[in-house]
């Protein structure tokens, strides 16, 4: 699966998404909640976002899945 990083950081009201590629559907939301919670917690890297190094980009993608499915486990 090749996957792209939709993010609009530079808005009022941010999100990040990640999409399946070939069938165009979103994987994963991130709103502004969520990415001010990585922001603090140290795990977004803007910097990150306009790499263009496959293995850096695999391991964003895969904390970012790793952090959407840990928010949705919480009570």
């Amino acid at each position: 699966m090749t996957y792209l990083i939709d993010a609009w950081l530079d808005r009022p009201q941010p999100y990040l998404r990640i999409v399946n590629r070939q069938p165009g559907e979103t994987c994963a939301l991130l709103d502004e909640d969520a990415l001010q919670e990585l922001r603090d917690l140290g795990d977004l890297d803007l910097q990150e976002l306009s790499c263009n190094e496959p293995l850096v980009l695999k391991e964003l993608v895969r904390s970012l899945f790793l952090f959407c499915y840990s928010r949705a486990l919480r009570p």
